[in-house]
């Protein structure tokens, strides 16, 4: 396991403030060390140390994407699976997967399929809490649609949630893509919407718990 790029700066940070409170505590209770309270306090800091490590935490992972399926992009739990009309690139039905990922859960994304990236956008919006219905439409978030060899075209969209403040990805419209590899990032809570086509053989259930590189999604 190792620590995402994303979270140098922001450990950097937690390492400056922590400092800071332990020491406040230490000079202000440096006698009073049997109050229990004051022991207390002195673990917060280290605790919101732990917590801010392990959201920028990236594990070593076997990539199982194989041609022909959708891999999971995501870690964390299934909270749609419906069909609806997508509005943005299709304008037709499409199969809605949304992947809910909270604060405990690994926040690197991982591209879905194989193929060429035929679309790319940013939209600026709200910070709703990543499992409202209307997050996916009204929240921050970017949009992107790869087709693969077979000529398929998954669309898939990252989603800021209420602790979210920042969506950072690594693709572009034009550029070639591997199922399983990293495409982007989440900051402090957030959400992954998938449209697949309604032929897709959908693989996973309402509430399960998915990991990104690892579960496959659906077959296309």
């Amino acid at each position: 396991m190792k620590i995402h790029k994303e979270g140098f700066g922001i450990i950097f940070m937690t390492v400056v403030i922590c400092s800071i409170i332990e020491t406040l505590v230490l000079f202000f209770g440096l006698n009073s060390w049997a109050n229990l309270s004051l022991i207390t306090l002195s673990l917060i800091p280290l605790g919101i140390f732990v917590l801010v490590v392990q959201f920028f935490r990236l594990p070593s992972r076997k990539n199982n994407y194989e041609d022909g399926i959708v891999l999971c992009p995501a870690d964390g739990k299934v909270v749609v699976i419906e069909e609806v009309e997508e509005t943005e690139y299709f304008n037709d039905r499409r199969i809605q997967i949304s992947i809910f990922m909270s604060p405990l859960n690994v926040h690197a994304n991982f591209n879905p399929v194989s193929g060429v990236v035929q679309y790319a956008k940013y939209h600026p919006g709200k910070f709703l809490v990543a499992w409202h219905p209307k997050s996916s439409i009204d929240n921050e978030r970017t949009t992107f649609v790869t087709k693969t060899a077979s000529g398929k075209e998954v669309l898939f969209r990252q989603i800021a949630g209420a602790l979210a403040r920042r969506i950072c990805y690594y693709v572009k419209s034009g550029q070639n893509v591997e199922g399983g590899q990293e495409f982007g990032f989440i900051k402090f809570g957030s959400r992954i919407d998938l449209f697949l086509p309604l032929d897709a053989n959908i693989s996973v259930q309402l509430n399960q718990k998915v990991k990104g590189q690892l579960t496959k999604i659906a077959d296309l």
